[in-house]
């Protein structure tokens, strides 16, 4: 079994999990500040959503990470159980109906605000621990999966990747995969290697590219990726 402590050290640490953060809402504020109607319309890479639903999504989000960092998850949990949630799917959908008399401009902002303050809880919380829907949980590493989260949904959002930042995004981003992977399938031996990253375990043997690692992991491979469905979903840590 993979010990998450050894893990983290080998991929996390040198890397700056409220720096990415920031990198990440920058990215995500200043491409959604110019959209116009149309551009709010537009689909994502979330089935079913558009740009106002995936922000919705988002602001929904930040108060799940609020309430982690100041240990209000209960009550979280019981008022959206009481508007009809019973699984994540369906706490998704209540975050985003809750907003959907809102115009895309004040969702926004409450996202813009909320995630200030999410991303102040962080670094203020450093290396202490917090809630977590799965218990009490290494701050500094639910930081690390908060960051994540971002850049899939800026991609999700598509927002324009620059060739300055390309390279430095993606490395990150795969020993953030890796971490994720190892820690949530403790069975898997992932390890760096010179194709990207090699996984083995649960009857998979494979070398996986580090642009196609980040993607499998948060369960965005493409239709017509060369892995085939066994594979894609021993590497997704997605539900």
């Amino acid at each position: 079994m993979t010990d998450p402590a050894n893990l983290a050290t080998r991929e996390l640490d040198g890397l700056d999990p409220y720096e990415r953060q920031d990198r990440e809402s920058d990215r995500i504020s200043s491409f959604l500040g110019g959209l116009d109607d149309d551009g709010w319309s537009a689909p994502t890479g979330c089935a079913e959503w558009t740009r106002r639903d995936l922000v919705a999504h988002l602001a929904a989000t930040e108060g799940y990470h609020r309430a982690g960092l100041d240990d209000t998850l209960g009550a979280l949990f019981e008022r959206l159980l009481a508007a009809g949630a019973h699984d994540l799917h369906s706490f998704n959908d209540v975050g985003v109906r809750e907003r959907s008399d809102r115009s895309a401009g004040e969702v926004l902002e409450e996202w813009r605000a909320s995630n200030r303050a999410t991303r102040a809880g962080f670094r203020d919380r450093g290396d202490g621990s917090m809630a977590t829907s799965v218990g009490p949980y290494p701050a500094r590493w639910q930081a690390f999966h908060v960051a994540s989260e971002l850049a899939t949904h800026a991609d999700d959002l598509g927002v324009p990747v620059t060739d300055d930042e390309r390279d430095d995004r993606t490395a990150w981003r795969v020993r953030v995969s890796r971490f994720a992977l190892g820690e949530a399938k403790g069975d898997l031996s992932v390890e760096r290697s010179d194709g990207g990253t090699r996984v083995v375990g649960q009857g998979i043997d494979v070398e996986v590219p580090d642009e196609d690692l980040v993607v499998a992991v948060s369960g965005r491979l493409p239709a017509d990726s060369q892995l085939d469905p066994a594979t894609r979903a021993v590497l997704s840590t997605m539900p």
